[in-house]
């Protein structure tokens, strides 16, 4: 009796025109706001095929059209080199991250030792101070260590970050100790216990990690530039991109296909991962 009535009333005409008025709501708001962020992808990617005097109207449509910016990227402006320089300062920092994050995260979170909670808020603490705040200091030891103009120094002061110690260590407390005791009844201590049980438990979080260590290295301009002091076999994408623009000119159609071609990597690391960003980075965030 109850499921006819409620049959009855979900075929009521005016309130199927009320919930199919709210959904055409729901998704020609979700399209104009996706618009307002694809229109400027777009005029990137047209102004890429632009020449330099067209680049300064705004059009969509190039003319004439030309892809004399895409070959002067690779041609003219060794973008090759800085394209290796980036895959393999990301390639490090991320394992680096991956390795020490995992370690820190697992102590924090399993371990028991005099000072914990105290060197887990320091740590914490680290987040809040900007990059700008730190550049003096970091600079000056780094200058000292001979650690400046080489991938060694930038590296260094990237082989683990806070926030990576912070996630790994909340995705570690939403491990049951249930697979610990079994590890340790098999005659495993910490450091096997970590490496065979725990680690392959946390890829959900070693994927969003990657992600997001990976973009953030790929993206990072600050550190680059102060670090590498006009060396220009050591450049970056982004100090590469920088440097399309001149004292008295800007080559817009060579940024825009630099500007295309750097946010490639990052597109197929995120879609070879997605599927573990969600889930980790829920899941990290759930336990406190």
């Amino acid at each position: 009796m109850l499921q006819t009535v409620a049959a009855a009333e979900s075929h009521v005409p005016g309130r199927s025109r009320s919930a199919i008025a709210r959904k055409v709501l729901l998704y020609g708001l979700i399209t104009v706001v996706a618009l307002i962020f694809f229109v400027p992808f777009v005029y990137t990617i047209s102004t890429s095929f632009k020449t330099i005097p067209d680049s300064v109207n705004v059009t969509l449509i190039p003319h004439p059209w030309t892809t004399a910016a895409w070959h002067d990227i690779w041609k003219n402006y060794d973008f090759k080199l800085y394209f290796r320089n980036s895959f393999f300062l990301c390639a490090v920092i991320v394992a680096c991250n991956i390795i020490l994050g995992g370690l820190g995260g697992y102590a924090f979170a399993r371990l028991r030792f005099p000072g914990r909670d105290l060197l887990f808020l320091v740590v914490l603490a680290t987040i809040m101070v900007p990059d700008q705040l730190r550049l003096i200091p970091i600079y000056v030891l780094l200058v000292n260590w001979h650690l400046v103009n080489n991938f060694e120094g930038y590296i260094f002061m990237n082989l683990v970050t806070a926030t990576n110690l912070f996630f790994m260590r909340q995705y570690f407390l939403t491990i049951p100790k249930d697979f610990e005791e079994a590890a340790k009844l098999d005659g495993a201590g910490h450091l096997k216990t970590f490496w065979k049980v725990m680690l392959p438990l946390a890829l959900p979080a070693i994927g969003a990690l990657t992600i997001l260590q990976f973009q953030g290295t790929w993206n990072d301009f600050f550190w680059p530039l102060i670090l590498f002091q006009g060396r220009a076999n050591l450049y970056t994408v982004q100090l590469g991109l920088a440097n399309l623009r001149f004292e008295y000119s800007t080559l817009w159609p060579q940024i825009a296909a630099g500007s295309i071609i750097a946010i490639v990597p990052i597109l197929v690391v995120f879609l070879a991962l997605q599927r573990f960003f969600v889930s980790g980075a829920v899941t990290a965030g759930v336990k406190g």
